[in-house]
C-alpha cells in the first residue's frame, strides 16, 4: 500500500513538471507508474511499507545486505516488466529514475560500523536518465520520499528540500545524459513546490 501510495504522489508531480517543460506528460506519468514495481518482491524492505520503523527488518541484516535488497527492486522490475510485455519506453523508467545514485544511508551505515565498503557495493547500476521523462521522475521520487520526512512543512521548507534534492542530483551527475537545460530544472523544481504545497500542506 505504500509503495502504491507513493507511486500515484511521484505520478502526480512528475506529470505536471513534465507539462511544465514541454516533455511527454502522459509518458511521464505512467513511467511513474511502474518505476517501482519490483517493490512487490520484498516490499517490506521499503520505508513506506513499514508500520514500524523502530522494528525494521533492516535491524536484522548487515548494511550491506539492505542495500543489496534494496538495489534489487531494479533488475526484478525489469523482469517483471518484460514478462508482463511492458514497452521499453515503460521500461526505461525502473533502472533511470535511479540511476547510479549512491544508496547513501545504508552506505554511510557501513562505515560508521567499521565495515570494509566497496562503493560499487551501493551503488545502483544505472544508467542514468537518458530522456527527460526519466530524470523527472528520478527527481520526483527523491522529492516525495523526502517530503515525507518533513515536520510542520511550510513552503520555505518545501522550496529549500526541492531545490536541496535537485542540486545534488545535480552535483552527482545524475542529469549528465539528459536534455533537462537549467531553465527547464527551474521549472520543474517550481512546479515540485507548487504541487507539494498542495498535497501536503493543503492537504
Amino acid at each position: 500500500p505504500g509503495t502504491y501510495q507513493h507511486s500515484l504522489m511521484v505520478a502526480n508531480l512528475a506529470e505536471r513538471a513534465a507539462s511544465e517543460i514541454g516533455a511527454n506528460s502522459l509518458l511521464t506519468k505512467i513511467g511513474a507508474y511502474y518505476h517501482d514495481i519490483g517493490k512487490m518482491k520484498h516490499p517490506e524492505y521499503f520505508v513506506e511499507n513499514q508500520k514500524d520503523i523502530k522494528n525494521s527488518i533492516h535491524n536484522k541484516v548487515s548494511p550491506k545486505n539492505s542495500a543489496k535488497m534494496i538495489i534489487s527492486h531494479v533488475s526484478y522490475g525489469i523482469e517483471l516488466a518484460k514478462k508482463y510485455g511492458l514497452p521499453k519506453v515503460i521500461i526505461d523508467f525502473i533502472p533511470e529514475h535511479h540511476g547510479t545514485s549512491l544508496v547513501k544511508y545504508f552506505y554511510h551505515k557501513a562505515l560508521e560500523n567499521g565495515e570494509k565498503v566497496l562503493e560499487e557495493d551501493f551503488r545502483y547500476p544505472g544508467p542514468k536518465p537518458r530522456s527527460k521523462e526519466t530524470a523527472i521522475v528520478m527527481l520526483a521520487d527523491s522529492v516525495e520520499a523526502a517530503s515525507r520526512t518533513l515536520e510542520k512543512p511550510t513552503s520555505t521548507k518545501i522550496k529549500e528540500l526541492v531545490d536541496k534534492i535537485i542540486a545534488d542530483k545535480i552535483n552527482a551527475g545524475q542529469l549528465d545524459e539528459c536534455e533537462l537545460t537549467m531553465k527547464d530544472i527551474k521549472k520543474i523544481s517550481d512546479s515540485f513546490v507548487d504541487t507539494c504545497l498542495v498535497f501536503i500542506i493543503k492537504g
